[in-house]
């Protein structure tokens, strides 16, 4: 008689129906065979299994036992499939009936029969309420990030005689049960504060625009001057995370294996700060096993690269498909995963090598060829891809020395959320950024006044504007209008997104 159990495999973040069917043939010796294109870490489940079975008193089927893992043309990997496999393996006519029926399994078993948490619980969660099933046994680290996939009971699993109990309905499982009360809780705190940063007005307020539009930026100014400060406080000026926000950014991060033990759902936009030595391939993800790379772990939130000519040309050209498509393809031997990749990317750097250039006061100590070749690491079709473009001076010391507290992160917020209200309000989806725009919505939602419209035209022709930068100031510019509630993009808001634009003619031209 076959056995049928069902669990998931992962395909990036998407989690894949694989049925573990056992079957066993009367044999004089006992041989185990695992098919199904299983991977290296599927194929020492066997040992897994068999030690566990034993430190938990469970007997396991003899003779000649064949374990196929369905679909064949699915690669399985990972350590999530040792749980079915002792399932499917189990004597029942020693062990006692268990109850499989609308359940499905997953989980990596120690030699003491103990279950150890797996990566993409919350993927294989949502896919097994997609596919149908009543319940998801789980180990018990991962069944508070499983318990977000409503409409499905989460039970945690500390051992296999624990489960073997539950399954023969000897001993009820307690299931884990997601608080959303919780999770709204987590989401609206945060630890920085844009109260700490004295000065740089002009800055903050380009940030501010960045958040309500989801528009990339970059940050030019001297060392010492608030670059790396004034980044990682943006978290906290983005509207809350909400649910489905959550959860998605929750499976990457589970795939990835960094998320952390002691809770559900990220509750906070992710901030990503990787350091320049990053390799293509730590940027983009990848792996024999395709693995997110920063590009997708900061999805929803917010990729920070600092000192960005420093980074590798191969590094940084990564990162033009993802700002358009908002999505990452990373194609390997195994096959091609696709991750999220929605994310503000702001960026920081010294206007050259020394970082003086400029300075009003400290003498710059780079040659022209020098600060031209530092520049030029960043490419013009990547540059394009900035929005904003806002300088970060040195403070002053009636500026450092200032007592006067700065305005909060919270005020700063309440103006982001309602200007991004008043846009999803003309786009009907809450979801939807002005830095998102296609070409059609630009024509339909971008009216200028006569004012706008003649200010726009005199810039595009002094500045040599290309194509690409004529939208993305119109972008800004229906942000900058969001803020002050007008449909109409007038005069003053094509000249504040001029001003936020036209750094690269400066240090770049």
């Amino acid at each position: 008689m076959v056995k049928v159990i069902h669990t998931f495999a992962l395909n990036g973040i998407t989690g894949i129906p694989v049925v573990v069917e056992t079957d066993r043939f009367s044999s004089a010796e006992p041989l185990v065979s695992l098919i199904g294109l299983p991977d290296t870490a599927v194929k020492e489940a066997l040992d897994r299994v068999r030690a566990a079975a034993r430190s938990s008193q469970l007997t396991l089927k003899t003779g000649k036992v064949t374990i196929n893992l369905a679909p064949a043309d699915v690669r399985k990997e990972g350590s999530s499939f040792d749980l079915p496999i002792l399932i499917s393996m189990a004597d029942e006519e020693k062990s006692g009936f268990l109850d499989t029926d609308g359940k499905a399994f997953a989980g990596e078993l120690s030699l003491t029969g103990e279950l150890r948490p797996i990566n993409g619980a919350l993927s294989m969660a949502l896919a097994a309420r997609k596919a149908g099933f009543k319940a998801i046994y789980l180990p018990e680290q991962n069944a508070p990030e499983a318990s977000a996939a409503e409409g499905i009971d989460v039970f945690p699993v500390k051992n296999v005689s624990q489960l073997m109990k539950a399954l023969r309905h000897e001993e009820a499982i307690e299931k884990t049960v997601f608080s959303f009360d919780a999770f709204e809780r987590r989401a609206s705190v945060c630890a920085l504060d844009y109260c700490d940063v004295k000065g740089q007005e002009t800055a903050k307020k380009a940030l501010e625009i960045a958040a309500a539009g989801s528009h990339n930026v970059l940050m030019i100014g001297p060392p010492g001057s608030g670059k790396s400060m004034l980044a990682s406080r943006i978290p906290s000026i983005l509207p809350p995370i909400s649910l489905p926000e959550s959860i998605e950014t929750t499976q990457i991060h589970s795939v990835a294996g960094i998320l952390s033990s002691d809770c559900s759902l990220v509750s906070a936009r992710p901030f990503r700060s990787p350091h320049h030595n990053m390799s293509a391939a730590g940027m983009a993800g990848g792996g024999k096993s395709p693995k997110p790379g920063e590009i997708s772990l900061a999805h929803n939130g917010v990729l920070f690269l600092d000192e960005f000519p420093e980074f590798d040309k191969s590094v940084t050209e990564v990162l033009r498909q993802p700002l358009e498509e908002r999505r990452i393809h990373i194609t390997r031997v195994s096959g091609t995963v696709d991750y999220p990749a929605s994310f503000i990317l702001v960026c920081a750097m010294n206007p050259c090598k020394c970082g003086w250039y400029g300075h009003p006061t400290h003498p710059c100590t780079c040659t022209d060829s020098a600060r031209r070749n530092y520049v030029s690491k960043i490419s013009g079709p990547l540059l394009d891809r900035i929005d904003i473009q806002v300088e970060v001076p040195s403070l002053d010391y009636s500026g450092v020395s200032a007592t006067t507290p700065s305005e909060p992160s919270a005020a700063m917020r309440e103006r982001v959320c309602a200007a991004r209200e008043f846009a999803s309000q003309r786009f009907g989806d809450p979801a939807m950024a002005n830095a998102l725009m296609t070409p059609a919505q630009i024509r339909k939602y971008c009216v200028l006044d006569d004012g706008g419209s003649s200010l726009l035209k005199r810039a595009f022709e002094t500045l040599s504007l290309s194509a690409r930068s004529y939208d993305r100031i119109l972008k800004v510019a229906r942000t900058v209008a969001d803020f002050d509630k007008s449909e109409l993009i007038k005069k003053n808001h094509i000249a504040l997104a001029l001003q936020l634009r036209t750094l690269d003619k400066k240090y770049f031209g």
